[in-house]
């Protein structure tokens, strides 16, 4: 009993002094880093690593050396890993004096070397030994040379500003098993601050009657987890039995993010893995080309709708020394913003590679000036349709003549506040951008509300003849008090508008402020769906129905079938509908650039257009009743209700 009460307190006090142990002399987790000073000749790198005796106490040692061509590694300080090699550093290294460091995870059996922005991996993470070297400690340097490694240090601790042929590391062989046994229930420190390095391994045998079986995290309740679901066919068909191991790994900073999608290369500042990192394999065999996928489903933290995420998988066989992340074999599957789940058919490292901020936008320059043309032409537009409506609204009984005003004093309002919102961005700042923001959020609805008033009055006039049509206060009503509950209720809530930044592809320094919604905020990104994408896909379902309805019905009609009209009546109603509002949802590739400018041009544009419809709809009339076939075609009711809603 008291036996184990001494084991248990010794490691407690192990792991408080790896808690510590950031700014002392010993380091558990090294993180030596330095420059190397070489020469012109080609360079490689000299990796000798070997197992120690792994009892504990034992002492064990690191040395890393440098010359005018080579960067050398060498010690006996591992648990399992094994490697000999000469790896010839030319791709990786530039510049005649080079940065590095070098990391070296006990609990893991792990160690990476950075040279310059590259991030080799000299000895893969794995699940804890029982006995891993540690509290390694700068021990007798070698001596002072011209070429070899300036400014050593360890973590923050400078060792010394003189070119050195190198450096040793003094450590001993401790009892990791347990100490890893008691991190999963509290917290130890890796480098970078990596909390719980100690991996969790299962192993599961699998016998000629295996028929799958499902593998989870375990421990304390944890903000993410991960489960395996295992198939049957992952057993190999020509051995009896056959061992499945599973092991997760949280918070590891040694897998970088180096693809985000097939040769597709991303810094690691634009993207990065989840926390959870799960590595699947079976005992001798190689897998691949699963009939039967393994599911590999990922409770994470919140990700944003408009942030990508791809399941993916690392590539060891294109370069077994980086960490090539890869799309190929794998199934992206969003369970919503707090789930993924990966189908993958076969087996590696696995993890969800998650983009930090929204893609930045191409061709933004092209893209903000055909905005800002086209606001201008739009509002100009919309202000001589007010004034020819205003003036001609005595001679006219029509009621549809109120709704074109309504929706032209609309997108008036929201040209000009887009046109000006990047100018107030820039001049006014956040405080002018709280109030900009929510008057253009309710410009938008506004605009989008009178739209799907057009999609209700045509349907009322095309099959609600004979009743009469609400009063033009009550459209009034809904086209500019309604939009006012939505926003009213955010801004007094607080918090959803403000500055917005649009990051340019090939200017990332120099974003586009605007004023708008957070959207890089979880509410406010959750309001813009409940309110603006919501009434977006209910107003461009039912413009797309009404345009079917409208061409269904009077498709026979002797001006319909001039080309002419039948083109100006289509796309006039599209415009009137906010039918081309619909190009936002399908920004998909390859087209997304293609799809991006036709959404832009066409959008800023609509009061353009709309006044475009208007002046054409109105000569079509006037030439329609000058002819015989125009005061012929009016006998009926309904046909005349159909010619004034579309020449109006």
């Amino acid at each position: 009993m008291n036996t184990r009460v001494a084991d248990h307190l010794t490691t407690v006090f192990f792991i408080i002094g790896l808690l510590s142990a950031g700014s002392s002399e010993h380091d558990p987790f090294l993180e030596f880093c330095g420059k190397w000073r070489h020469g012109n000749k080609p360079l490689s790198l000299n990796i000798d690593v070997s197992p120690g005796s792994g009892l504990v106490g034992w002492l064990a040692g690191l040395n890393v050396s440098a010359n005018e061509s080579s960067l050398s590694i060498r010690g006996r300080i591992t648990a399992n890993c094994n490697k000999m090699k000469v790896i010839p550093l030319d791709k990786y290294v530039i510049h005649p004096d080079t940065d590095f460091c070098l990391h070296w995870e006990p609990l893991l059996d792990q160690m990476m070397l950075k040279v310059g922005e590259r991030n080799i991996i000299i000895c893969p993470p794995s699940s804890p030994a029982q006995n891993c070297c540690t509290d390694l400690s700068n021990g007798a340097n070698m001596l002072e040379a011209k070429y070899g490694i300036a400014k050593g240090r360890v973590r923050n601790d400078d060792i010394t500003d003189k070119t050195l042929e190198g450096y040793n590391f003094e450590g001993q062989f401790t009892d990791c098993k347990k100490l890893c046994d008691l991190a999963n229930q509290t917290s130890v420190k890796g480098f970078h601050d990596t909390e719980h390095p100690c991996a969790q391994r299962y192993e599961k045998e699998m016998k000629k009657d295996f028929k799958g079986g499902k593998v989870s995290t375990s421990g304390p309740k944890q903000k993410t987890s991960v489960s395996v679901d295992i198939p049957s066919a992952l057993k190999p068909a020509m051995t009896a039995t056959s061992k499945v191991s599973v092991t997760f790994f949280k918070n590891i900073s040694v897998f970088p993010a180096f693809s985000l999608a097939v040769r597709e290369t991303v810094r690691s500042e634009d993207a990065k893995p989840l926390l959870d990192v799960v590595e699947i394999s079976v005992e001798n065999e190689i897998i691949t080309n699963l009939p039967e996928p393994v599911k590999i489903s990922f409770d994470h933290e919140y990700i944003p709708w408009n942030l990508r995420r791809k399941c993916v998988s690392w590539d060891t066989h294109r370069d077994p020394l980086e960490v090539n992340w890869s799309e190929f074999g794998c199934k992206t599957k969003r369970k919503g913003s707090w789930h993924t789940e990966c189908q993958c058919d076969h087996l590696t490292y696995f993890t969800v590679l998650v983009q930090l901020e929204p893609k930045p936008v191409r061709h933004l320059l092209a893209l903000t000036a055909i905005t800002y043309v086209g606001c201008a032409a739009s509002f100009i537009s919309c202000i001589g349709v007010i004034v020819f409506f205003c003036r001609n609204r005595r001679r006219t009984k029509e009621q549809s003549v109120a709704i074109h005003l309504g929706l032209a004093l609309a997108l008036a309002l929201l040209s000009l506040l887009f046109f000006f919102t990047g100018v107030l961005a820039n001049v006014g700042g956040e405080d002018v951008c709280t109030w900009v923001g929510a008057l253009l959020h309710y410009a938008l609805l506004s605009s989008l509300t009178w739209m799907g008033i057009e999609v209700l009055n045509t349907f009322w006039l095309v099959y609600m003849v004979f009743r009469p049509s609400p009063r033009p206060y009550v459209w009034y009503l809904i086209g500019f008090v309604l939009p006012v509950v939505p926003v009213g209720v955010l801004a007094g809530v607080g918090d959803f508008y403000g500055m917005s930044e649009i990051e340019q592809a090939d200017k990332k320094d120099d974003p586009y402020r605007m004023c708008w919604m957070k959207l890089n905020e979880q509410n406010a990104l959750l309001a813009h769906c409940f309110t603006t994408i919501a009434l977006l896909a209910v107003l461009v379902s039912s413009g797309v129905v009404m345009l079917f309805l409208v061409f269904r019905e009077i498709r026979t009609r002797d001006e319909w079938k001039q080309n002419r009209v039948a083109f100006l009546s289509i796309w006039g109603l599209s415009c009137l509908f906010g039918v081309t509002w619909g190009l936002t949802f399908l920004n998909v590739e390859p087209l997304s650039d293609f799809i991006l400018f036709l959404s832009c041009f066409l959008n800023s544009f609509q009061g353009f257009f709309l006044m475009l419809r208007f002046c054409m709809m109105n000569w079509v009339r006037k030439q329609a009743r000058r002819s015989v076939l125009g005061s012929t075609s009016s006998g009926s009711v309904k046909n005349h209700m159909l010619q004034t809603t579309e020449n109006s």
